[in-house]
């Protein structure tokens, strides 16, 4: 079994704690702006460890949508590039945990749907695409 390594952020290995050890009762919201997250669970592309990220919540129907902003940083996150090399996935929304499939939307249509949906539930998304000259990268966490 691969080692969990937390994230060297603080902020985020104290938000994973909290609500992991909590059993998903706890820590369920990004910080001031109240708004839900889930956990995503993935192992590492270089190492296999396992990972963990609080994501905003973005809900379509049986699947999640992930969103790789970092913020509107010029380069993706670490775990972008996690998922693309192994895309099976634990994803904990409060206290429900499920194993589920990612893949990266590369179709326009469903893309732009998706990046809608996103925008509605965290509109700071579509100011972060606008600080960034890459296109932020968008998954689906399908149930396995």
């Amino acid at each position: 079994m691969p080692e969990y390594v937390p994230s060297p952020v603080e902020w985020v290995r104290n938000q994973v704690e909290e609500y992991e050890s909590s059993g998903g009762t706890k820590g369920t919201t990004l910080r001031e702006t109240g708004l839900p997250v889930i956990i995503v669970t993935n192992a590492g592309n270089k190492t296999g460890a396992i990972r963990k990220t609080p994501l905003m919540r973005v809900k379509d129907g049986a699947n999640y949508v992930l969103v790789g902003s970092m913020g509107g940083a010029p380069k993706n996150p670490v775990w972008v590039y996690n998922l693309r090399a192994n895309p099976d996935v634990e994803i904990r929304d409060a206290t429900e945990v499920q194993n589920m499939r990612v893949r990266e939307v590369s179709d326009a249509a469903e893309r732009a749907r998706l990046w809608e949906l996103s925008v509605a539930a965290f509109p700071p998304y579509a100011d972060y695409q606008q600080k960034t000259a890459r296109t932020i990268p968008v998954f689906v966490a399908e149930p396995v």
